[in-house]
């Protein structure tokens, strides 16, 4: 009877060494604006990058959630494509809607509601659930996001001018980026900040020149080139790798709605087609999908 009490203490304290040991998180190695630009170049032998469109939200884990993002890391390295959005109060936060109700426990409008009510509000899954995050300023995932990722804010309702000040107040222009639509969008930001870093729509070779044109410096873009896989951008692919510059496609619009049988082959296929980054609302079965992708020596 001692011995098996004795075997019975040993394997209950085996099994909580086991289920309590730490889980591996990803992250990227990005000190300054300098490794900043060093990931994002073209060097024609890059591994395939990732980045979570609004975080990467699966069940149990909502859009743009700290949470899902480091849920995301301990599956793979990634980036993460997020929304911000003004309270009543002025206050940025992650919330991709200018509603509450699709993705929040919330009904109504973001900008009705102060910092300190959205704080009570909880977020749904990507099954509508119910789940036990919040909703996260943007000075909160500026905190979490530094030595550990790289996010990249979309354009929703905060001014430009307040998005730049955020990021330059912060000193946080190497590891916060700014989606920008147009050459003009992107001169706005780097005249007033030379050091930031941009996810720019470059769809087409008239945008690529107009981007040349207003001088905006290719080692600080990364070039988002559409929805879809197209035989006709290759050249403009060659024009931007030509620049040190990595191509983006994001699968989330088609590629991601797909059958699980069908995405596996379409994200191999993106990669296969000259793209270097996808990104989408199933990064890590983003990244099981192009493993065998990766080079054996990743340069990065």
């Amino acid at each position: 009877m001692i011995k098996l009490k004795i075997v019975i203490l040993i394997f209950c304290f085996c099994s909580c060494r086991t289920t309590s040991s730490p889980v591996k998180s990803h992250r990227l190695n990005i000190q300054n604006v300098k490794d900043l630009q060093a990931y994002f170049k073209y060097t024609g032998s890059n591994t395939p990058l990732i980045s979570g469109h609004r975080g990467g939200a699966q069940a149990g884990y909502p859009e743009n959630c700290i949470e899902t993002f480091e849920n995301v890391l301990r599956h793979t390295p990634a980036t993460f494509e997020i929304d911000p959005r003004l309270t009543k109060d002025s206050v940025i936060v992650l919330m991709h809607d200018p509603t509450l109700d699709r993705t929040t426990n919330g009904t109504g409008k973001l900008s009705d509601y102060t910092w300190e009510q959205v704080k009570k509000l909880k977020l749904k899954d990507s099954n509508g659930k119910v789940t036990n995050f919040r909703i996260p300023s943007l000075d909160e995932v500026i905190s979490w996001s530094k030595g550990r990722t790289v996010v990249i804010l979309d354009k929703k309702d905060v001014p430009f001018a307040m998005t730049a000040d955020k990021i330059k107040k912060r000193q946080a222009e190497a590891h916060v980026m700014v989606t920008v639509h147009t050459a003009d969008e992107a001169t706005f930001y780097y005249e007033d900040n030379p050091r930031i870093m941009f996810e720019a729509f470059v769809k087409t070779k008239e945008a690529l020149l107009e981007y040349e044109k207003a001088g905006i410096p290719w080692n600080q873009i990364m070039a988002y080139v559409g929805p879809e896989m197209k035989t006709v951008n290759k050249p403009l692919y060659d024009m931007l790798h030509e620049r040190g510059v990595m191509c983006m496609i994001s699968a989330a619009p088609v590629y991601d709605k797909l059958d699980s049988a069908r995405r596996i082959g379409a994200y191999q296929d993106i990669i296969r087609s000259g793209v270097d980054i996808i990104e989408s609302d199933r990064p890590i079965e983003v990244a099981r999908s192009i493993s065998a992708l990766i080079p054996q020596k990743k340069p990065k």
